[in-house]
């Protein structure tokens, strides 16, 4: 059971990115569009992620309750030495969301839509930011569990050069991702083209920083080259990366965008499948050497078993209606 809570984990991670990821690339995309077409882009959004943009947190809150009732000692050690970066991430989803709901639904159209609208923007490309640093934090060896001063304990763990590049890489991937998919929610082709520039500088961009993850992880003396190229599923992946990336582009330019959303998110999942596969089980490297593992810090086996048993009841239960509320909307749009 304890497989099938760890495969739980890693998918509501991924599933996250890849779908919630997308969301705050929409307000990254939004920040970087001009303002005369800020606000057609507003409504190809709203049209794309509004019926469901609440229901991506799920993924969230379930990576999480796994992580505090399956592996308390992960979370306990996330939640303390780096709950600098972790609050301004929840306070950057909170204030985009409500951001999100008051520019669609005030009842008084005035000047505070201007207000909500550079918070919803802002607040995206913050979020998206500090993701990609926790993530960036939790492998780069700097979270040092034995410091004895504020600043080692709870700000160089995080405020780094690598955690501060996956940031960055992590916000040019959603806005990519965004892009990708908004391509197929409008029907102009002025607004195909507007989106398809989008696309190519979000995807500049993420090569950019991508690089500067790979410079900053050889400048911290992390292993990350060692993990992609080293390992033969973390070198498949890359390459099966790059493939999708091409195909997808040539789809692109032939016009057939059905299938641009599938190879975006595939490419993304090869992307980090490459980065994790290698250090896989060990969820946290510590500054000390030592590595926090999921199959070494799990809970109690009855606990384990409750909490496999409950996300497997709960995958038969929601998955399918929510599989169900993507395909009516989808269906509404056509």
């Amino acid at each position: 059971m304890e497989q099938v809570v760890i495969t739980f984990l890693c998918m509501a991670i991924l599933l996250y990115f890849l779908l919630g990821g997308a969301d705050f690339g929409a307000g990254i995309i939004e920040l970087f569009t001009s303002t005369k077409n800020r606000s057609k882009t507003r409504k190809t959004m709203y049209q794309a992620i509004g019926p469901v943009w609440e229901a991506n947190h799920m993924w969230l809150i379930i990576a999480i309750v796994i992580l505090f009732v399956g592996f308390p000692h992960i979370y306990t050690t996330m939640s303390v030495y780096l709950h600098i970066p972790l609050a301004i991430m929840l306070i950057g989803i909170i204030a985009r969301g409500t951001a999100f709901v008051f520019r669609h639904y005030d009842a008084v159209k005035d000047d505070m839509q201007w207000f909500y609208n550079r918070i919803f923007r802002y607040s995206s490309f913050v979020t998206a930011l500090f993701l990609g640093i926790i993530a960036g934090s939790l492998i780069s060896g700097h979270i040092d569990t034995q410091a004895n001063d504020f600043y080692t304990a709870y700000i160089s763990g995080w405020l780094n050069w690598f955690s501060v590049a996956v940031g960055m890489f992590t916000v040019s991937l959603c806005g990519f991702l965004a892009a990708i998919y908004l391509i197929g929610e409008t029907k102009e082709a002025h607004d195909k083209r507007r989106f398809i520039k989008k696309a190519e500088f979000m995807n500049v961009a993420a090569v950019v920083f991508g690089a500067m993850v790979f410079i900053a992880a050889q400048r911290d003396k992390i292993p990350l080259t060692d993990w992609v190229f080293k390992s033969n599923v973390g070198l498949s992946a890359i390459i099966l990366a790059s493939l999708s990336l091409v195909l997808l582009w040539y789809l692109l330019i032939k016009g057939k965008t059905k299938v641009l959303r599938i190879l975006a998110g595939f490419q993304v999942t090869m992307i980090l499948l490459a980065i994790s596969y290698a250090h896989f089980p060990n969820f946290i490297r510590l500054k000390n050497g030592d590595a926090i593992s999921l199959l070494e810090t799990a809970g109690p086996e009855k606990t384990i078993y409750s909490l496999g048993l409950a996300l497997l009841l709960g995958s038969v239960l929601i998955l399918p209606f929510l599989g169900y509320l993507f395909y009516k909307f989808q269906k509404k749009e056509e």
